[in-house]
């Protein structure tokens, strides 16, 4: 198997033993490394018990906090990196008012319980100044996630995302998705959902809507197809 394309586990036995030795002494117990995944023994962490662990936590772990679950983000490689890039060029050729942050942490879900780690978040210029780790979604114009190959982007990013993201009221939500080879354009979040939704295959001409107001020329996504 190609071992770009392969599944890979969430993290390695050796980033969780290093986890468990900068984690906070009252949650080192608890925390287990399962089939290649990071659980929680004595039920969940609170939000700010996650706050507190993903603060201790070594730069080749990143957490996030879906749905009172603690999930571990796959770090990008080098195709992730490259769409990123390109969908940086994009933005600020045509809006270049505003910033499109990479890997910022944003309070999500309803009543900003859950806390993501986005591939990109899109604001106004200068938006994120005094932030901490986890910025509030109000005043963003859209987050971006581009699809990883691990095990757990299915749910991550096409299932709990779009709903933890609507909930926040980010008004767009672009999911660059390296395995069908597709766009969505997640927008209109009501009532905890996005109302629209549509798919294009990369090559196509893209809309985002406003408050984003960007058209996106993907024929060069193609060059990243795995």
């Amino acid at each position: 198997m190609n071992p770009d394309t392969a599944e890979h586990p969430q993290m390695s036995v050796e980033d969780f033993d290093e986890l468990v030795r900068r984690a906070p002494r009252e949650l080192r117990n608890r925390l287990e490394f399962l089939g290649g995944r990071l659980s929680v023994r004595h039920g969940p962490l609170d939000v700010d018990e996650f706050e507190e662990l993903a603060a201790a936590a070594p730069e080749t772990v990143r957490l996030e906090y879906i749905n009172g679950k603690v999930v571990v983000k796959a770090m990008p490689d080098g195709k992730h990196t490259s769409i990123f890039m390109w969908l940086l060029r994009q933005c600020m050729q045509h809006r270049p008012d505003l910033d499109l942050a990479p890997e910022r942490g944003v309070r999500a879900e309803a009543y900003r319980k859950g806390r993501a780690r986005t591939d990109g978040f899109l604001a106004p210029v200068d938006h994120f100044v005094g932030d901490g780790e986890w910025s509030e979604a109000d005043g963003a114009l859209m987050a971006v996630e581009i699809t990883s190959h691990d095990r757990d982007t299915n749910q991550r990013d096409r299932i709990d995302k779009p709903v933890g993201y609507a909930e926040a009221d980010i008004p767009v939500y672009l999911l660059i998705d390296r395995d069908n080879a597709t766009v969505t354009v997640f927008s209109e979040p009501k009532d905890g959902h996005y109302q629209q939704s549509p798919s294009y295959p990369w090559g196509a001409t893209v809309e985002i809507p406003a408050p984003v107001n960007i058209t996106l020329d993907t024929e060069k996504l193609k060059d990243y197809a795995d």
